[in-house]
C-alpha cells in the first residue's frame, strides 16, 4: 500500500511510504521517480542485510529493525529484524517494508509535520536513529536474563538446565552485533548528507547499541563456558566417588571370588577359623584402603 506521508506542497520534498508492497506498485514508482530496476528488486528480497548503494542522484539504503514478533527462541535475521528499503534523492524520500513500522508514523507526527525535518535527509536520520533504538529494550532484556541465569548458575546445589537457554541469548546478541557492525558504513556513506550534530548522534546512537551487543555476547560466552565447566567439575566428581567405592570392593569382590570357586580340594574350607579370619582381612582391608585415601587427601 502505497502512502504519501509528505506532499511537496507541504516541504519542499515527498516522503512516500510502502507497506506490503506489490510489483505493479512498486514499478509506477520506480518510473515516477527514475529508480534503478535492480535496486527495486533489491527492497523486494526480504533477507537482505544492511547496505548502502548510490546510482546516479539516488541513493538506496536497507535496515533492519528489530521484529515485534521476534520471540525468545527466534535466532535468524529474518525472526529477529524486519527490513526497511529507503530510496531517497533529491526531493523525495521512499520508505519501503513489509510489516508496520511504528516509528514511521511516529517520526512523521513528531518531525516533519512540525517542521523539525526540512530535508528528505533529515527525515533519514531520524529513520536510521529509530532503526537503531529497536535493539534498546531487546539488548536490555537478554542482560536481564543473564543477570538472573547467574546467582542459579554459582548458587544452587543441582545445576539448572540452562545450555538452551544460554544458546538462544548468544545467538540473538551475535545477530544484532553483526546487523549493527554492518549498518556502520551506512552511516560513514551518509558523512557528507547530514549534519554534523545529527550524524555524531547516529554514530553515538551505534557505537551505545554495538557495545550493549558485544556486552551480552561476551557475557554469555562465559556463563557458557562457565556452565560446560562446572558440569565437566560435577561429572568427575561423581565418577571419583564411584571410582573410591569401586576401589574399596575390587579386593573384597577378589577374595570373594577365590573362595567361591568350585574346587573339591581347598585347604581353608575344612578350617574351623576359616571364615572369620577371612572376614576379619576384609575388614582390615577396607580399613587400610580408607586410611590411604584419607592420607592422599581423596576423601
Amino acid at each position: 500500500m502505497v502512502t504519501s506521508l509528505m506532499e511537496k506542497d507541504d516541504l519542499p520534498f515527498e516522503w512516500i511510504d510502502i507497506s506490503n508492497p506489490e510489483k505493479q506498485e512498486l514499478r509506477e514508482v520506480a518510473a515516477k521517480y527514475h529508480l534503478h530496476s535492480a535496486l527495486v528488486e533489491d527492497s523486494l528480497q526480504p533477507e537482505h542485510l544492511p547496505k548502502y548503494e548510490e546510482i546516479g542522484d539516488v541513493r538506496f539504503l536497507i535496515l533492519r529493525v528489530y521484529s515485534s514478533k521476534a520471540d525468545s527462541q527466534s535466532d535468524t535475521i529474518q525472526e529477529l529484524t524486519d527490513k526497511i528499503a529507503i530510496f531517497i534523492g533529491d526531493g523525495f524520500i521512499i520508505t519501503i517494508h513489509r510489516r508496520p513500522i511504528d516509528f514511521i508514523g511516529d517520526i512523521r507526527q513528531r518531525y516533519v509535520e512540525t517542521r523539525k525535518c526540512l530535508s528528505p535527509y533529515d527525515v533519514l536520520q531520524k529513520v536510521i536513529l529509530s532503526s537503531f533504538l529497536t535493539y534498546e529494550r531487546p539488548l536490555a532484556q537478554l542482560m536481564n536474563e543473564i543477570e538472573k541465569f547467574e546467582p542459579m548458575l554459582f548458587l544452587q546445589k543441582r545445576m539448572p538446565a540452562l545450555l538452551e537457554d544460554l544458546y538462544y541469548i548468544k545467538r540473538q546478541a551475535y545477530v544484532i552485533n553483526k546487523l549493527l557492525n554492518l549498518s556502520r558504513g551506512i552511516v560513514d556513506h551518509l558523512a557528507e548528507k547530514i549534519q554534523a550534530p545529527d550524524l555524531n548522534n547516529l554514530k553515538d546512537e551505534l557505537l551505545r547499541q554495538y557495545t550493549n551487543s558485544d556486552h551480552v555476547m561476551d557475557h554469555s560466552t562465559t556463563l557458557l563456558n562457565t556452565y560446560i565447566s562446572l558440569t565437566s567439575q560435577r561429572t568427575n566428581e561423581v565418577v571419583r566417588v564411584l571410582t573410591v567405592f569401586s576401589v574399596f570392593f575390587m579386593p573384597l569382590t577378589f577374595i570373594v571370588g577365590i573362595y567361591g570357586m568350585n574346587f573339591k580340594y581347598m585347604p581353608e574350607l575344612s578350617w574351623p577359623f576359616g571364615y572369620p579370619l577371612l572376614i576379619l582381612l576384609m575388614v582390615v582391608l577396607t580399613v587400610v584402603i580408607y586410611a590411604w585415601f584419607k592420607r592422599k587427601g581423596w576423601l
